[in-house]
């Protein structure tokens, strides 16, 4: 009865609430929602992306190493070896024709010890089978010879792989979406949604009167969006905001597990004691504390692993994860760097930012592949996970 009493209630508010159909909603204006709004607009579809926050792309699209990859890491016919062998040709093509700041700087994988040589080459193999082109094994000496404060026994030398400036990357994007029929809707949050019809009906909110829910009672949407299509690529939020979707099948929706990273920067590194990206055998979670440059030369280390719970759906949606950098979690990067970058000083890392990466497998689990989920018909949704630059 309650349970009756409950849906009765909701079903009162979503009468209540305006209501407009639109041709295609994008939820989320990071990284992906930005591409995939850009291509639809460039379809001639009316796009509208919601963003809940103040600006575009300020979650995990901006808390990342900025690299774009060869795809050697992921296993031959999936989506994220498909996606990444064919968009890092796209996406350099795209950031020469429109003048984005960016750089094919290559990337050394070395191993250190002799038990992450077979890795190594296990690594080579896999890139071959994914199309990967240029792979080169390195002795040692020669790894030594491109990167003198380098230490190793052999490395995988990349030459495909290199660094984005990804702001300017979305607001490429961006620009080009707007200019034909995309419109950006900041401070727009997607608290939830029902099918009816056969169509996903959002429920929509203002941020500003979102960050006032008590977290436990009813939503009364703003505004009630009919879509003929919808595009979920709420980042961290994605899969929580579809079990929010009433009616959609909750046996689609794979649980999430949320690893967070932090970045350590060397500060002072003038000129930068590497030319390439390098970076260690792969870990659980993660590719390791690698080190990254920025285009202005700026040297980082990181990210690590560090399995998080979740967090409520208010501040999911609201990204209220913890961003913090303490100094002390630098005490766990030095024997990791040191074991490829013995020459680095310690107690010279500075804290530098962090960011959580989504992910469908959690710690000790295989990785698993990208889940893109839809329908073809009046309802078309799909669950977005990262990009192919990270």
């Amino acid at each position: 009865m309650l349970k009756q009493t409950i849906r009765r209630f909701i079903r009162r508010s979503e009468l209540e609430a305006a209501r407009e159909k639109v041709e295609c909603v994008v939820i989320g204006a990071g990284i992906v929602g930005i591409a995939i709004a850009r291509e639809l607009s460039l379809r001639g579809k009316q796009v509208l992306v919601l963003e809940s926050a103040k600006s575009f792309g300020s979650g995990s699209s901006s808390r990342n190493s900025q690299v774009i990859h060869a795809g050697i890491y992921y296993p031959p016919s999936s989506f994220k070896a498909l996606f990444c062998v064919q968009g890092r040709n796209l996406l350099y093509q795209y950031c020469s024709r429109n003048g984005i700041p960016h750089k094919q700087t290559g990337k050394l994988i070395v191993a250190t010890s002799p038990c992450e040589i077979p890795k190594l080459h296990t690594l080579m193999d896999r890139a071959a089978r994914n199309g990967v082109s240029g792979l080169r094994m390195l002795d040692g000496f020669e790894a030594m010879r491109l990167e003198p404060q380098l230490r190793c026994l052999q490395a995988l030398f990349s030459p495909l792989s290199g660094i984005v400036d990804a702001h300017s990357l979305m607001l490429s994007l961006l620009g080009e979406a707007e200019s034909y029929k995309t419109t950006l809707s900041c401070n727009t949050t997607v608290v939830g949604g029902h099918l009816e019809d056969n169509r996903l009906h959002l429920h929509v909110m203002g941020t500003r009167d979102f960050e006032h829910w008590d977290g436990n009672s009813i939503l009364q949407p703003d505004l009630i969006l009919i879509p003929d299509l919808v595009i979920n690529s709420a980042g961290l939020s994605a899969i929580q905001l579809t079990s929010r979707f009433d009616g959609f099948p909750k046996s689609l929706i794979p649980p999430p597990h949320y690893a967070r990273g932090c970045y350590f920067t060397l500060p002072n590194a003038v000129p930068p004691p590497f030319q390439h990206l390098i970076y260690p055998i792969p870990e659980d979670g993660g590719l390791g504390v690698h080190l990254t440059l920025d285009l202005d030369g700026q040297v980082k280390f990181g990210p690590d692993v560090h399995w998080i719970p979740g967090v409520d759906d208010k501040s999911s949606f609201l990204d209220r994860y913890d961003y913090s950098v303490m100094a002390s979690r630098a005490e766990r990067f030095y024997p990791e760097i040191s074991k490829y970058y013995p020459n680095l000083k310690d107690g010279i890392l500075e804290p530098g930012y962090a960011g959580i990466r989504p992910k469908i497998s959690g710690p000790g689990q295989d990785p698993m592949d990208f889940v893109i989920q839809g329908w073809l018909g009046p309802l078309s949704l799909a669950v977005c996970s990262k990009p192919q630059w990270s």
